[in-house]
């Protein structure tokens, strides 16, 4: 054990960082350099209407420079059209040399645009959000991406006021290694709008931290929709990040939309839970949610055909609303703003250790909230150590409700399910940052039911055919861990030269293999079409781009050192895989 917290302390998360002291990675950041358009014009401007005065010169693969300094009362609005590999840019003349206050905003309006490295603290506005992907309500942004900023203390003197400080327009954007902190007034913190078409907006990286209760709704850290919109389509994607003392309101996140997917986030000693408020389709997995001293929750459900899958609950001591999960009733027709009945969730293989009510179903029943969860699923999650008086509550009778796998230790004749559920003890045991099953636990390989979209298992391990029960398989994965503050945020994983940052895997989207001394590049994922491609050489020169539907094939002319480059337009992720005869070399970036 103590190997592995070592480990996480030198930075091995390999999943998103590169490893900026191997030698070889020079290469790569040439290539990247070169296809990103490094060839651009270079400005530096000293106040909002100097940006401003050169917007309608910029060109694809220009870079705009905000001087060092104190900007107080600045409107900035960044807009252009670049393209996919070569962004327009607006960033600052040094890493944290300057700091945006006063009533300063910033409006980014076009596609293709870069916001990197702005810091905004100890302002406020009256209205409008502190940065808006729009310029009015018919110019918006598309595939623009914020990063590297933060916004802190960011507070009108009326805690009232209701602003957002973060609102996102239009489709493909992505908000990553950002930081929001101290938000003590009205409004979420981070909005993205709905649309009759889906936003494929991508939330990841970024640190969310404390924000005291507001004391009312509207304190959301995210909010994903309205509910005049939450039966549209969103497809937003948030992973990775870390919510800690995020006290708001219940809802840390308010999902107001459908099929948005919440993954390998880390929830920590906040006094809320991940609400899948309105809207249907969602799902929930790969997350840790960790209480210690506060009231916190899990996951709350409403509405239809919603997974919550492979994630990891402890110390949390909410109940009711805060359960670890909770199923909601619904209102019978339901207008948009109030409660749907459950339908269809699937609820499995999720770990509940030490949690003062681990499992709900159907709370908030009352004389409005009578239809109970209906058609629903709970299979295969392990409870233990329960601190509060029961592990199961049923406030009102689900209706074709589906038990098995389930494994709790507890008294069975203390518990309401009689079928589906082995009170047991799980034997789990404390290993680095998390209780697994132990040698011999009845957990292990020991699930009921197929369940074929659970192929790994909270810590990316593969789970074989005959999976365990619970988030996971009893093995450590070193390179996957609860996040801290700082595995993410500003500058995260990132190399202090030239800010590159790897997305995700190439593995999620595109296969990668050698054979015969070629590459071949085949579509892993199909939700990631359309891909694009490039390869470039040592020297930045193209030596072959194209759109890849299925697999192509790169004809390399001996040994060499390329750079294939994959940008995704459903997803918005763009990738790089560092190409090479020699095997080391590439097992070291990959």
């Amino acid at each position: 054990m103590k190997r592995v917290l070592n480990n996480k302390k030198k930075g091995g998360i390999m999943r998103r960082i590169i490893n900026s002291t191997i030698m070889h990675l020079v290469l790569l950041f040439i290539a990247w350099s070169f296809s990103a358009g490094i060839y651009g014009k270079n400005y530096l401007v000293n106040s909002s209407s100097e940006l401003n005065s050169i917007t309608s010169a910029l060109l694809p693969g220009d870079t705009i420079k905000l001087a060092s300094g104190t900007w107080n009362n600045q409107e900035l609005l960044f807009k252009g059209i670049g393209t996919i590999n070569q962004n327009i840019v607006l960033t600052v003349e040094t890493k944290n040399g300057t700091v945006l206050t006063g009533a300063s905003q910033l409006k980014i309006f076009g596609e293709y645009l870069t916001v990197d490295g702005l810091r905004f603290e100890k302002g406020y506005r009256d209205n409008n959000a502190v940065i808006e992907f729009r310029n009015s309500s018919s110019e918006i942004s598309h595939n623009c991406r914020l990063t590297n900023t933060s916004i802190i203390d960011y507070n009108p003197s009326d805690l009232n006021t209701d602003y957002k400080w973060v609102s996102v327009y239009g489709t493909k954007n992505r908000i990553d290694h950002c930081h929001f902190e101290g938000k003590n007034h009205s409004g979420t913190t981070l909005v993205v709008w709905i649309t009759d078409e889906p936003n494929y907006t991508q939330i990841d990286n970024n640190y969310f931290g404390a924000r005291p209760d507001l004391g009312y709704n509207g304190g959301e850290t995210i909010r994903i929709g309205t509910s005049s919109n939450s039966m549209k389509e969103s497809r937003a994607l948030v992973e990775y990040n870390l919510f800690e003392e995020c006290d708001g309101e219940i809802e840390i996140i308010s999902n107001k939309s459908c099929f948005n997917t919440y993954r390998y986030n880390t929830f920590r000693n906040n006094n809320g839970c991940l609400t899948l408020r309105h809207g249907n389709d969602c799902d929930v997995y790969g997350n840790y949610f960790i209480g210690e001293d506060k009231a916190s929750g899990g996951v709350r459900i409403i509405g239809e055909r919603h997974k919550v899958y492979n994630n990891y609950f402890e110390n949390l001591k909410g109940d009711d609303y805060r359960s670890a999960l909770c199923l909601m009733n619904g209102v019978p027709d339901s207008p948009l703003n109030r409660y749907f009945q459950v339908k269809d969730a699937v609820v499995a293989f999720n770990t509940i250790v030490n949690c003062k009510m681990p499992l709900i179903i159907g709370a908030g029943k009352d004389s409005e909230k009578t239809l109970a969860p209906t058609d629903c699923i709970i299979a295969n999650n392990a409870i233990d150590k329960t601190s509060g008086s029961k592990n199961i509550i049923i406030e009102d009778e689900p209706a074709n409700m589906l038990w098995e796998g389930n494994v709790v230790n507890a008294d069975a004749n203390d518990e309401p399910i009689s079928t589906g559920v082995t009170y047991q003890d799980p034997s789990l045991e404390q290993l680095s940052y998390m209780w697994r099953p132990s040698p011999g636990s009845i957990l292990l390989n020991n699930a009921v039911g197929s369940y074929s979209f659970v192929e790994l298992d909270l810590e990316q391990n593969q789970r074989s055919a005959t999976k365990t029960i619970g988030c996971d398989n009893g093995e450590v994965n070193a390179e996957w861990y609860p996040l801290s503050k700082e595995d993410v945020g500003p500058y995260s994983g990132q190399n202090e030269e030239t800010g590159i940052v790897r997305a995700q895997q190439v593995k999620d989207m595109v296969k990668v293999y050698q054979q015969n001394g070629h590459y071949f590049f085949q579509v892993n994922n199909m939700e990631y079409l359309p891909i694009s491609y490039q390869i470039v050489d040592i020297n930045g020169k193209l030596l072959q781009k194209g759109i890849l539907q299925n697999e192509v094939t790169f004809k390399n002319n001996g040994s060499g050192v390329y750079l294939a480059y994959f940008s995704s337009g459903n997803r918005f992720v763009q990738l790089h895989k560092l190409l090479t005869t020699e095997r080391t070399l590439t097992k070291k970036v990959w």
